[in-house]
């Protein structure tokens, strides 16, 4: 459930309220009886990290491009071995 932050317009009293979504909102300040505020704050999500989406969500072509380089090492490598086999 979630937790909603409210102030009083009177006395100044700031508290927070666990409340459901289907909860009216408090309207009366429990220590004076004055008129309360909602408070709006910040989200509580935070994505932290170099650029995770752009990894994430890409079609590949980055990745084709060091595929291809790996298999042209390999085929590399390989031609190498069989020059000192047969020498």
């Amino acid at each position: 459930m979630p937790t909603y932050s409210y102030a009083c317009k009177e006395c100044g009293e700031s508290f927070d309220a666990v409340q459901s979504f289907s909860d009216d909102p408090l309207t009366v300040c429990p220590h004076c009886g004055g008129p309360l505020r909602k408070l709006f704050n910040s989200v509580g999500v935070v994505f932290k990290g170099s650029g995770f989406y752009r990894t994430d969500s890409r079609s590949g072509k980055a990745d084709t491009t060091a595929k291809s380089e790996t298999k042209s090492e390999t085929k590399t490598d390989t031609a190498k071995k069989v020059e000192k086999a047969t020498s």
